[in-house]
Protein backbone atom coordinates (compact mmCIF):
# COMPACT_ATOMS: atom_id res chain seq x y z
CA UNK A 1 0.00 0.00 0.00
CA UNK A 2 1.34 3.58 -1.24
CA UNK A 3 4.34 2.21 -2.54
CA UNK A 4 4.74 4.38 -5.00
CA UNK A 5 4.11 7.24 -3.23
CA UNK A 6 6.61 6.27 -0.47
CA UNK A 7 9.02 5.87 -3.17
CA UNK A 8 8.57 9.67 -4.77
CA UNK A 9 8.44 11.42 -1.26
CA UNK A 10 11.57 9.31 -0.64
CA UNK A 11 12.82 10.72 -4.22
CA UNK A 12 11.47 14.30 -3.77
CA UNK A 13 12.38 14.91 -0.30
CA UNK A 14 16.17 13.84 -0.15
CA UNK A 15 16.06 15.90 -3.32
CA UNK A 16 15.33 18.98 -2.01
CA UNK A 17 17.42 18.46 1.62
CA UNK A 18 20.38 18.08 -0.86
CA UNK A 19 18.95 21.25 -2.53
CA UNK A 20 18.72 23.25 0.73
CA UNK A 21 22.25 22.16 2.10
CA UNK A 22 23.49 23.70 -1.25
CA UNK A 23 21.66 27.02 -0.24
CA UNK A 24 23.12 26.71 3.13
CA UNK A 25 26.68 26.17 1.61
CA UNK A 26 26.40 28.94 -0.89
CA UNK A 27 24.23 31.59 0.95
CA UNK A 28 25.15 31.25 4.22
CA UNK A 29 28.77 29.77 4.48
CA UNK A 30 30.21 31.13 1.29
CA UNK A 31 28.47 34.76 1.64
CA UNK A 32 27.90 37.19 5.07
CA UNK A 33 24.89 36.72 6.48
CA UNK A 34 23.97 39.35 9.26
CA UNK A 35 22.24 37.91 12.15
CA UNK A 36 18.71 38.85 11.21
CA UNK A 37 19.41 38.36 7.89
CA UNK A 38 16.55 35.37 7.03
CA UNK A 39 17.37 36.04 2.77
CA UNK A 40 19.48 32.68 2.64
CA UNK A 41 16.38 30.89 4.01
CA UNK A 42 13.99 32.61 2.07
CA UNK A 43 15.40 31.35 -0.51
CA UNK A 44 15.65 27.44 0.28
CA UNK A 45 11.92 27.60 1.13
CA UNK A 46 11.32 28.62 -2.43
CA UNK A 47 13.20 26.65 -3.85
CA UNK A 48 12.36 23.31 -2.11
CA UNK A 49 8.61 23.87 -2.19
CA UNK A 50 9.39 24.59 -6.33
CA UNK A 51 11.16 21.48 -6.36
CA UNK A 52 8.83 19.21 -4.39
CA UNK A 53 5.50 20.73 -5.89
CA UNK A 54 6.90 20.68 -9.23
CA UNK A 55 7.97 16.56 -9.28
CA UNK A 56 5.05 15.54 -6.89
CA UNK A 57 2.63 17.08 -9.86
CA UNK A 58 4.52 14.60 -12.52
CA UNK A 59 3.37 11.41 -10.66
CA UNK A 60 0.41 12.69 -8.78
CA UNK A 61 -1.03 15.25 -10.42
CA UNK A 62 -4.33 15.79 -9.08
CA UNK A 63 -3.39 15.48 -5.57
CA UNK A 64 -3.38 19.35 -4.17
CA UNK A 65 -0.86 20.43 -1.95
CA UNK A 66 -1.00 22.27 1.86
CA UNK A 67 2.39 24.26 1.39
CA UNK A 68 4.14 27.12 3.50
CA UNK A 69 4.60 29.43 0.87
CA UNK A 70 2.98 31.14 -2.34
CA UNK A 71 5.02 32.79 -5.46
CA UNK A 72 3.34 36.40 -4.70
CA UNK A 73 6.53 38.06 -4.06
CA UNK A 74 8.73 36.19 -6.48
CA UNK A 75 6.22 37.90 -9.01
CA UNK A 76 6.52 41.48 -8.16
CA UNK A 77 7.90 43.70 -11.26
CA UNK A 78 10.68 45.02 -8.80
CA UNK A 79 14.83 44.43 -9.40
CA UNK A 80 14.69 42.14 -5.54
CA UNK A 81 11.80 40.23 -6.83
CA UNK A 82 13.47 39.04 -10.11
CA UNK A 83 16.95 38.60 -8.30
CA UNK A 84 15.24 36.44 -6.24
CA UNK A 85 13.25 34.55 -8.84
CA UNK A 86 16.22 34.07 -10.73
CA UNK A 87 18.15 32.76 -7.69
CA UNK A 88 15.28 30.27 -7.19
CA UNK A 89 15.39 29.06 -10.76
CA UNK A 90 19.09 28.59 -10.59
CA UNK A 91 19.25 26.48 -7.52
CA UNK A 92 15.83 24.49 -8.18
CA UNK A 93 17.27 23.47 -12.00
CA UNK A 94 21.25 22.91 -10.46
CA UNK A 95 19.67 20.24 -8.58
CA UNK A 96 16.48 19.30 -11.58
CA UNK A 97 19.44 19.00 -14.09
CA UNK A 98 21.45 15.82 -12.31
CA UNK A 99 20.51 12.67 -13.56
CA UNK A 100 18.08 10.18 -12.08
CA UNK A 101 20.18 7.86 -9.61
CA UNK A 102 19.37 4.13 -8.62
CA UNK A 103 16.74 3.88 -6.54
CA UNK A 104 14.56 7.16 -6.98
CA UNK A 105 11.37 7.24 -8.41
CA UNK A 106 10.68 6.98 -12.15
CA UNK A 107 9.04 9.33 -14.27
CA UNK A 108 10.03 12.49 -12.48
CA UNK A 109 11.59 13.97 -15.50
CA UNK A 110 15.00 14.11 -13.55
CA UNK A 111 18.07 15.43 -15.88
CA UNK A 112 15.77 17.66 -17.22
CA UNK A 113 15.87 21.95 -16.28
CA UNK A 114 12.49 23.90 -16.17
CA UNK A 115 11.78 28.08 -16.64
CA UNK A 116 10.80 30.19 -14.09
CA UNK A 117 7.26 30.06 -14.95
CA UNK A 118 7.02 26.74 -14.51
CA UNK A 119 8.69 26.51 -10.87
CA UNK A 120 6.14 29.82 -10.01
CA UNK A 121 3.15 27.74 -10.93
CA UNK A 122 4.59 24.67 -8.95
CA UNK A 123 5.09 27.05 -5.53
CA UNK A 124 1.87 28.12 -6.05
CA UNK A 125 0.42 24.86 -6.35
CA UNK A 126 0.94 24.61 -2.32
CA UNK A 127 -2.19 27.21 -1.64
CA UNK A 128 -4.29 24.75 -0.97
CA UNK A 129 -6.64 25.26 1.73
CA UNK A 130 -6.46 21.79 3.07
CA UNK A 131 -9.68 19.59 4.49
CA UNK A 132 -11.49 16.16 5.50
CA UNK A 133 -11.93 14.78 2.18
CA UNK A 134 -9.75 13.11 -0.80
CA UNK A 135 -5.76 13.00 -0.80
CA UNK A 136 -3.59 15.86 -0.13
CA UNK A 137 0.01 16.43 0.55
CA UNK A 138 1.44 18.33 3.03
CA UNK A 139 4.63 20.28 2.70
CA UNK A 140 7.09 22.53 5.04
CA UNK A 141 9.89 23.01 2.73
CA UNK A 142 12.36 24.29 5.43
CA UNK A 143 11.52 23.88 9.03
CA UNK A 144 13.70 25.10 11.84
CA UNK A 145 14.57 28.37 9.98
CA UNK A 146 16.99 29.30 13.15
CA UNK A 147 18.59 26.24 13.11
CA UNK A 148 19.18 26.51 9.01
CA UNK A 149 21.17 29.68 9.20
CA UNK A 150 23.32 28.45 12.30
CA UNK A 151 24.37 25.15 10.77
CA UNK A 152 22.05 23.05 13.07
CA UNK A 153 18.58 20.85 12.96
CA UNK A 154 16.21 21.50 10.22
CA UNK A 155 14.21 19.53 8.46
CA UNK A 156 12.46 19.04 5.06
CA UNK A 157 9.41 17.54 5.74
CA UNK A 158 6.60 15.52 3.42
CA UNK A 159 3.14 14.11 4.23
CA UNK A 160 -0.19 12.45 2.40
CA UNK A 161 -3.24 13.34 4.24
CA UNK A 162 -5.97 10.84 3.08
CA UNK A 163 -9.67 11.95 3.97
CA UNK A 164 -8.11 14.02 6.69
CA UNK A 165 -5.63 11.23 8.55
CA UNK A 166 -1.85 11.39 7.62
CA UNK A 167 -1.29 8.17 5.84
CA UNK A 168 2.31 8.73 4.82
CA UNK A 169 5.24 11.05 6.02
CA UNK A 170 8.71 11.15 5.06
CA UNK A 171 11.10 13.69 6.36
CA UNK A 172 14.91 14.71 5.63
CA UNK A 173 17.55 15.82 8.24
CA UNK A 174 20.45 17.00 6.51
CA UNK A 175 22.29 17.13 10.02
CA UNK A 176 21.10 14.41 11.52
CA UNK A 177 23.95 11.62 12.23
CA UNK A 178 22.90 8.25 10.42
CA UNK A 179 23.71 6.71 13.59
CA UNK A 180 24.41 8.99 16.68
CA UNK A 181 26.29 6.80 19.15
CA UNK A 182 29.40 7.55 17.08
CA UNK A 183 31.01 10.28 16.75
CA UNK A 184 32.14 9.65 13.06
CA UNK A 185 29.12 8.88 11.57
CA UNK A 186 28.32 10.89 8.96
CA UNK A 187 25.37 13.40 9.08
CA UNK A 188 22.39 13.56 6.64
CA UNK A 189 19.40 11.24 7.23
CA UNK A 190 15.85 10.88 6.28
CA UNK A 191 13.21 8.85 7.93
CA UNK A 192 9.68 7.37 6.36
CA UNK A 193 6.43 5.72 7.83
CA UNK A 194 3.00 4.50 6.34
CA UNK A 195 0.32 4.12 8.26
CA UNK A 196 0.54 0.45 9.65
CA UNK A 197 4.15 -0.36 8.29
CA UNK A 198 5.79 0.81 10.68
CA UNK A 199 8.55 3.67 10.94
CA UNK A 200 12.58 3.38 9.02
CA UNK A 201 15.14 5.69 8.51
CA UNK A 202 18.32 5.64 5.63
CA UNK A 203 21.05 8.06 4.89
CA UNK A 204 19.46 10.96 2.57
CA UNK A 205 23.09 10.24 0.01
CA UNK A 206 21.93 5.98 -0.49
CA UNK A 207 19.07 6.43 -2.79
CA UNK A 208 18.77 2.89 -3.54
CA UNK A 209 19.96 2.09 0.46
CA UNK A 210 18.37 -0.16 2.69
CA UNK A 211 15.51 1.12 5.02
CA UNK A 212 16.11 0.65 8.71
CA UNK A 213 13.31 -0.22 11.20
CA UNK A 214 14.11 2.32 13.59
CA UNK A 215 11.64 1.97 17.16
CA UNK A 216 11.61 4.53 20.27
CA UNK A 217 13.29 3.99 23.64
CA UNK A 218 11.60 0.72 25.77
CA UNK A 219 10.77 3.28 28.42
CA UNK A 220 8.25 1.94 31.21
CA UNK A 221 6.63 4.31 34.33
CA UNK A 222 9.19 2.47 36.29
CA UNK A 223 12.09 3.43 34.51
CA UNK A 224 10.31 6.80 33.49
CA UNK A 225 13.15 9.27 35.56
CA UNK A 226 15.70 8.07 33.00
CA UNK A 227 13.91 9.69 29.99
CA UNK A 228 15.42 12.57 28.36
CA UNK A 229 13.26 15.30 27.23
CA UNK A 230 13.55 16.32 23.40
CA UNK A 231 12.41 20.47 23.48
CA UNK A 232 12.21 23.21 20.96
CA UNK A 233 15.88 25.74 21.18
CA UNK A 234 13.43 28.81 20.80
CA UNK A 235 11.93 29.72 23.78
CA UNK A 236 9.30 30.97 22.00
CA UNK A 237 8.19 28.18 20.28
CA UNK A 238 7.31 26.28 23.45
CA UNK A 239 7.60 27.26 27.43
CA UNK A 240 10.84 25.70 28.56
CA UNK A 241 9.92 27.16 32.39
CA UNK A 242 6.78 24.32 32.41
CA UNK A 243 8.55 22.11 30.75
CA UNK A 244 11.35 22.53 33.46
CA UNK A 245 8.52 21.65 35.77
CA UNK A 246 6.70 18.91 34.40
CA UNK A 247 10.40 17.31 34.15
CA UNK A 248 10.54 17.62 37.74
CA UNK A 249 6.92 16.56 38.19
CA UNK A 250 8.47 13.23 36.30
CA UNK A 251 11.35 12.65 38.37
CA UNK A 252 13.66 13.15 35.46
CA UNK A 253 16.85 14.75 36.11
CA UNK A 254 18.92 14.54 32.08
CA UNK A 255 19.43 17.56 30.86
CA UNK A 256 16.93 18.33 27.65
CA UNK A 257 17.98 18.02 24.23
CA UNK A 258 17.22 21.33 22.14
CA UNK A 259 16.64 21.62 18.61
CA UNK A 260 14.89 23.12 15.56
CA UNK A 261 12.44 21.67 13.48
CA UNK A 262 10.62 17.87 13.26
CA UNK A 263 13.91 16.81 13.80
CA UNK A 264 12.88 16.22 17.20
CA UNK A 265 9.88 13.81 16.04
CA UNK A 266 12.85 11.74 14.42
CA UNK A 267 15.35 12.01 17.63
CA UNK A 268 12.64 10.26 19.70
CA UNK A 269 11.27 8.15 16.99
CA UNK A 270 14.82 6.46 16.87
CA UNK A 271 15.88 6.38 20.53
CA UNK A 272 17.54 9.69 20.78
CA UNK A 273 15.33 11.19 23.36
CA UNK A 274 12.08 10.00 24.29
CA UNK A 275 9.78 12.60 25.10
CA UNK A 276 8.67 15.75 23.02
CA UNK A 277 6.70 18.67 24.58
CA UNK A 278 5.55 21.43 22.82
CA UNK A 279 4.11 23.31 25.35
CA UNK A 280 1.48 26.21 24.53
CA UNK A 281 2.63 30.30 24.95
CA UNK A 282 -0.16 31.77 23.70
CA UNK A 283 -4.08 31.21 23.87
CA UNK A 284 -4.80 32.32 20.27
CA UNK A 285 -1.73 30.15 18.53
CA UNK A 286 -2.62 27.63 16.25
CA UNK A 287 0.02 24.84 15.13
CA UNK A 288 0.09 24.51 11.17
CA UNK A 289 -0.27 21.04 9.89
CA UNK A 290 2.76 21.05 8.10
CA UNK A 291 4.98 21.62 10.97
CA UNK A 292 3.11 17.59 12.53
CA UNK A 293 1.73 15.77 9.88
CA UNK A 294 4.83 13.89 8.74
CA UNK A 295 5.92 13.86 12.35
CA UNK A 296 3.48 12.41 13.95
CA UNK A 297 2.94 9.42 12.44
CA UNK A 298 6.63 8.72 12.14
CA UNK A 299 6.47 8.49 15.94
CA UNK A 300 3.15 6.91 15.99
CA UNK A 301 4.86 3.89 13.53
CA UNK A 302 7.72 3.62 16.18
CA UNK A 303 6.07 2.99 18.96
CA UNK A 304 4.77 6.48 20.62
CA UNK A 305 2.11 8.20 20.92
CA UNK A 306 0.76 11.89 19.76
CA UNK A 307 -1.83 13.95 21.32
CA UNK A 308 -1.94 17.87 22.42
CA UNK A 309 -2.09 18.80 26.13
CA UNK A 310 -5.81 17.46 26.20
CA UNK A 311 -4.89 14.11 25.52
CA UNK A 312 -6.69 14.85 21.95
CA UNK A 313 -6.00 13.21 18.87
CA UNK A 314 -3.99 15.36 16.45
CA UNK A 315 -6.61 16.95 14.19
CA UNK A 316 -5.38 17.30 10.27
CA UNK A 317 -8.67 17.89 8.52
CA UNK A 318 -9.51 21.52 9.43
CA UNK A 319 -7.58 23.34 6.94
CA UNK A 320 -4.12 24.40 7.08
CA UNK A 321 -4.22 24.38 11.35
CA UNK A 322 -5.18 22.33 14.56
CA UNK A 323 -7.49 24.39 15.32
CA UNK A 324 -8.81 22.40 17.56
CA UNK A 325 -5.83 21.29 19.52
CA UNK A 326 -3.70 22.96 22.02
CA UNK A 327 0.01 22.01 22.52
CA UNK A 328 1.45 18.78 21.00
CA UNK A 329 2.82 15.66 23.73
CA UNK A 330 5.00 12.81 22.12
CA UNK A 331 5.98 10.19 24.07
CA UNK A 332 6.44 6.28 24.27
CA UNK A 333 2.87 4.68 24.44
CA UNK A 334 3.81 3.24 27.57
CA UNK A 335 4.44 6.27 29.61
CA UNK A 336 2.05 8.77 27.54
CA UNK A 337 -0.45 8.57 30.00
CA UNK A 338 2.07 9.47 33.00
CA UNK A 339 3.63 12.81 30.44
CA UNK A 340 0.01 13.96 30.36
CA UNK A 341 -0.90 13.52 34.05
CA UNK A 342 2.11 15.71 34.83
CA UNK A 343 1.62 17.97 31.86
CA UNK A 344 -1.57 18.43 32.74
CA UNK A 345 -0.93 18.93 36.62
CA UNK A 346 1.89 21.65 35.67
CA UNK A 347 -0.32 23.75 33.05
CA UNK A 348 -3.64 23.40 35.75
CA UNK A 349 -5.62 22.21 32.27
Amino acid sequence: MLKSELQVALTVVSRAANLAQSVFNKLVTAETVTKNDKSPVTVADYSCQALISLLLSKSFPNDPIVGEEDANDLKQPTESSIQLKNRVTQLVNAELSKPQSIGESDNLELGTSRDSNVLLDAIDRGTFQGGSSGRMWCLDPIDGTKGFLRGGQYAVCLALLVEGKVQLGVIACPNLPVNPSNPDSPKGVVLAAVKGQGAFQRPISETNGTLTPIRMNPITPESLSYASFCESVESGHSSQSDAANIANELGITNEPVRMDSQAKYCSISRGDGDIYLRLPVSADYEEKIWDHAPGRLIVAEAGGKVTDIHNNDLDFSLGRTLKNNKGVIAASADIHADVIKAVQKVLKV
